[in-house]
């Protein structure tokens, strides 16, 4: 038979486990004490958690090396705010405070009724103190007064004017100035047979913006939100409210949402551990080891955060999370290696019996590792903070879990393995009659065999009775699975997964919406949905800075290559029929001059007597910087957003085919939609990187280059499936679905190296039967890993953030075709091709002499 094996090292592994199980099972007291000193100490740094707490939206959800980043350093450098304040002209939100009042009144919201209320409304927040400083000390100012808002200035705040006044749309004309009505006022009809005049309206929208001390403007903020969280009184009208720190004070929170959940987890966990592992048998119970497994879980949990904790890694609140998912991985290797135990003759000593566990268990569990520790490092790669926290966190609890696993709790099952030895009862320690060898298979008394005799083995194999569910994998699942007809009907049912989770990835959208950062219920939501209800229409107002020093502004030809440029944004279908704002436009209508000096020296004297002032940097008599703005309009979806910032940066791009022309467009709002322009191309990134590495290390460690394949093709499988699955799910792919999309690499390889490793390492001869022995060994610990899995995030369902449930969506769907690949899908296809053969195979039948020998002696022995 054919000899293709890849196992120089996977058999180092397998004897170094080898050894260090004899060592740990002569010695188990040393592995069991020392990890607890180790998560003792290095849980100390839970003391700096607070300290490491990051809720800076921008700093987390966003990518560090964005574009707009580096277009709004640009734009901070080269234009200063002045003493004139100008929403407009600002590079980042600002510090603000706003209310959205809206009627759903048939009248609307230009009603002396209405108006009355948001005058009411205008007047508590002005009279809101702190510190002896009300609104008037620490706004920001225009002329020397508070910004107002237009629409009541309009009306000299005289609600009885507002039904009498014609409201012009989106540009207000009073004569002496036109004043912007789209950002205040939404949900606008306008009168048939006029261009602009209002007819009806929906929603008012007032804007406070603050211009002081940061803590006095936090203070303001904060009394501001109490005072509209108590809102009450209102009768013709519904009012919204949201502040510039709202967003990261309702982020915060969401991390105190879930600590309730973590009792239920850890109980639902040990639940299922105890259930799983349990046994008729009063000797050979394991359910202390069951609980240890989840013990040793947390003692990860505690080690790893402790140490990153104390080393100074920011723990963003996503990270929250993550002990959910690490008590899954590390209780999915607790089964593996009692499963292998149980392999184990029962009258080999303890030291004897953890050897050739951990020598069975070895290489399985080091595969699930590398490749989950792998897969998490790889996500440090994102040029997300929140992902690159997760990932850290994850990964290095990952790599605690195995160690626990292989030290503390291998130790305990070498104490337990005593206990057994001695026939000790699992709950009293007390010595129990071992039964003979004619009551074996004696369940009549089941009462008395559960509390007075145990110790029952398979008599033939040497080894613990087989769990049912073993039972049922052997001689019912595997035989119907390795059916060619049941083949048939897996592969029709795998071609029709792989074309829904095709159509599926088709249909993501790209982008976090910020108002999901907020808990269900939040003020946050309900204000983001009224503005998306009543203020869509018109969006942005987008910077167009001309950033070369060089260009010069007097030249004819020049300024016809840059409104050749402007047209092209004008030309675009995100951008308003609103005239833009432009300095020089206004500037050319006054001076129309086309000698430098001339054109620099009018230029001093425009600027000095205009509200342009801020837009042209014009310094040492050299204009280093300038800027125009372009309104946006119909800006409502996710999609829109993408789309406006790719055609405004490829119109950007287009100009600078000009031999004068070099523009850059900004808003602050670019900051987030930058999130667009590198979600897909990292997440695919991520994971072609992750899955080039899956592959090398099966190839290392499975000692087979076919299955190596097979479990890679595992990978894309899975990968496929979550991701279609998850857009048809209603979960977008941004930061905190990639971060699923990373977990998802190293759990796909899980379940299938699992049952790849067990199929290539089985000795049986034909594909068919090494399915069923694959399945036999290794289907009942992978339903328990998933099941436990499954249990560790299921309540995070219930959770009112979007973040947590998305975090549940993708890990069942991780789980549910991570486990249909690793007991439906893989045993049959490995089962179609000539796959490679373990040198076993050749002797398979003295093996199976040898095995029954052994048999026969074991069972003389025990006669004896």
């Amino acid at each position: 038979m054919c000899q293709c094996r890849s196992d120089c090292i996977e058999k180092p592994i397998s004897l170094g486990f080898k050894w260090l199980g004899h060592l740990i099972g002569r010695h188990p007291w040393w592995f069991l004490i020392i990890p607890l000193f180790i998560s003792a100490g290095l849980g100390a740094g839970f003391h700096f958690l607070n300290e490491r707490e990051v809720d800076d939206i921008e700093d987390q959800f966003t990518p560090v090396n964005g574009l707009a980043k580096k277009e709004r350093a640009f734009v901070q450098g080269h234009f200063q705010e002045g003493e004139e304040f100008s929403h407009l002209r600002l590079s980042t939100e600002g510090t603000y405070a706003s209310l959205i009042v809206a009627s759903s009144h048939a009248k609307g919201i230009l009603t002396t009724e209405a108006f009355k209320e948001i005058l009411d409304l205008d007047r508590r927040v002005k009279e809101i103190t702190v510190q002896n400083m009300s609104f008037g000390n620490i706004c920001a100012k225009t002329s020397g007064e508070c910004m107002s808002n237009p629409i009541l200035d309009i009306v000299h705040y005289n609600a009885s004017k507002i039904e009498s006044t014609v409201l012009e749309y989106p540009i207000h004309n009073t004569g002496e100035r036109k004043i912007a009505l789209a950002p205040g006022v939404g949900g606008v009809k306008l009168k048939q047979n006029t261009v602009n005049e209002i007819d009806h309206a929906q929603a008012i929208r007032l804007f406070y913006f603050l211009k002081g001390d940061p803590e006095t403007e936090s203070l303001w903020l904060h009394a501001f939100l109490k005072t509209f969280s108590n809102s009450t009184g209102l009768e013709t009208v519904s009012v919204s409210y949201f502040t510039s720190i709202s967003r990261e004070e309702e982020f915060k929170k969401n991390s105190d949402s879930v600590i309730p959940f973590f009792s239920v987890t850890y109980f639902l966990a040990i639940t299922i551990s105890i259930v799983s592992c349990l046994s008729l048998d009063c000797v050979r119970n394991k359910v202390w080891a069951a609980q240890v497994g989840v013990l040793s879980a947390g003692l990860a949990v505690l080690s790893s955060f402790g140490l990153l904790l104390l080393c100074g890694m920011p723990f963003s609140m996503v990270v929250a999370t993550a002990p959910f998912l690490i008590l899954g991985i590390g209780v999915d290797d607790m089964f593996i290696m009692i499963s292998c135990w149980q392999r184990t003759k029962v009258h080999l000593k303890v030291e004897e019996r953890l050897s050739e566990a951990y020598e069975d268990a070895a290489v399985s569990i080091t595969i699930t590792t590398l490749t989950d520790v792998l897969a998490f490092y790889i996500g440090l790669l994102t040029p997300f903070r929140s992902v690159q926290s997760f990932c850290m966190y994850t990964g290095t609890a990952v790599l605690f879990c195995y160690i626990y696993n292989i030290t503390f709790f291998g130790a305990f099952l070498a104490l337990n393995g005593k206990r057994e030895a001695s026939n000790r009862h699992w709950l009293t320690c007390m010595e129990v009659k071992q039964p003979q060898p004619n009551e074996l298979d004696d369940t009549n008394d089941s009462k008395r065999n559960i509390c007075c005799i145990g110790g029952t083995y398979d008599p033939v194999t040497g080894t613990e009775k087989e769990m049912p569910v073993d039972t049922f994998f052997k001689k019912y699942y595997g035989p119907f699975l390795t059916n060619n007809l049941t083949k048939a009907c897996v592969m029709f049912l795998y071609a029709g997964y792989l074309a829904a989770s095709i159509y599926g990835c088709f249909q993501i959208q790209e982008g976090i919406d910020l108002k999901n950062l907020a808990a269900d219920g939040s003020y946050v939501g309900s204000y983001y949905d009224d503005e998306d209800k009543y203020f869509t229409e018109y969006g942005p107002n987008v910077m167009l800075v001309i950033k070369n020093s060089s260009f010069p502004y007097w030249d004819n030809r020049a300024r016809e290559d840059l409104n050749s440029c402007l047209q092209r944004f004008r030309d675009l279908s995100v951008v308003s029929e609103v005239p833009s704002v432009s300095w020089l436009h206004s500037f050319m209508n006054v001076s129309n001059f086309n000698d430098e000096n001339e054109f620099k020296n009018q230029l001093n004297e425009f600027l000095q007597r205009s509200n342009f002032s801020q837009d042209v940097n014009f310094t040492n008599n050299n204009i280093h910087a300038s800027r125009m703005f372009a309104q946006t309009c119909n800006i409502s979806t996710a999609v829109d957003e993408k789309e406006m910032l790719n055609d405004f940066r490829k119109a950007a791009e287009n100009c600078r085919t000009s031999d004068y022309v070099d523009l850059l467009v900004y808003h602050p709002a670019f900051i987030y939609f930058d999130q667009y322009t590198v979600i897909v191309s990292n997440t695919i990134q991520n994971i072609i990187v992750a899955t080039v590495i899956m592959l090398c290390i099966s190839l290392l460690l499975i000692p087979n280059p076919v299955c190596s394949l097979w479990v890679t093709l595992a990978i894309a499988s899975v990968i496929t499936g979550v991701a279609g699955f998850m857009a048809l799910w209603d979960v977008n792919l941004d930061s905190i679905s990639m971060i699923n999309l990373v977990i998802c690499i190293g759990f796909s390889v899980d379940f299938s190296a699992h049952i790849s490793y067990a199929f290539v390492s089985s000795k049986k001869s034909s594909g068919n039967e090494r399915a069923i022995d694959a399945l036999y060994n290794l289907g009942y610990p992978i339903i328990q890993g998933a099941v436990s899995t499954v249990a560790g995030v299921v309540v995070l369902s219930a959770a009112q953030s979007y973040i947590f449930r998305t975090f549940f969506k993708i890990m069942f769907l991780v789980i549910l075709f991570g486990v249909a690949h690793g007991i439906v899908f893989i045993p049959v296809f490995l089962t179609f091709f000539g796959v490679c053969c373990q040198k076993s195979d050749v002797n398979s039948g003295p093996d199976e002499g040898l095995k029954q020998q052994h048999a026969d002696n074991n069972q003389q022995t025990y006669e004896q």
